[in-house]
């Protein structure tokens, strides 16, 4: 800096304007990461696949989950419902945490308060080593809101509590 040059004070719009492009930057990669329609997991080194569209199968260390029938049931307003079904062949309890979808939708989680498999806490819903769950029909729900699909497929990204962040690819069925 020289020493005629005027410093950056509060009021001046430089802070904001580095807020405002980390934000738009950090906006753009999370659209990014959304937007990839091959099965990926957080971790690099963590093999997946995805056979088909509303499959995804991950397996490595003592990680052994699968997704299958992933189907969005969505109505013209882009509302409608997420089933699948999850298989934990782990040794530790799974919990299916959060549903995004690439364009910024949330699913919203629900279902009862037990113990058992498909029961939801403040974890997600609890898969049990051995386990599998239905969502939809009479057990845990996924609901879906304002989401906009184009194609006959919708990107997904699902946060499972030990299988972490993975993207798969659901089935669109309009109502």
């Amino acid at each position: 800096m020289t020493r005629n040059a005027p410093r950056p004070t509060r009021n001046t719009p430089r802070p904001q304007l580095r807020r405002t492009a980390a934000a738009a930057l950090l906006l753009a990669a999370l659209a990014t990461a959304c937007s990839q329609p091959a099965a990926r997991h957080a971790d690099p080194g963590t093999p997946t696949s995805a056979a088909q569209p509303g499959q995804l199968l991950v397996r490595t260390g003592d990680i052994d989950l699968s997704v299958t029938h992933a189907t969005a049931h969505l109505d013209a307003s882009g509302s409608g419902t997420l089933t699948l079904t999850l298989h934990n062949g782990g040794d530790a309890p799974e919990h299916l945490g959060m549903v995004a979808t690439s364009g910024g939708a949330r699913g919203t989680l629900s279902g009862d308060s037990g113990k058992g498999d498909g029961s939801l806490s403040s974890a997600g819903i609890l898969v049990r080593p051995g386990g599998t769950v239905t969502i939809g029909g009479h057990g845990p729900q996924i609901r879906l809101t304002g989401v906009h699909a184009a194609s006959a497929t919708l990107p997904l990204a699902l946060e499972f509590g030990i299988a972490g962040l993975v993207h798969l690819d659901a089935v669109v069925q309009k109502a």
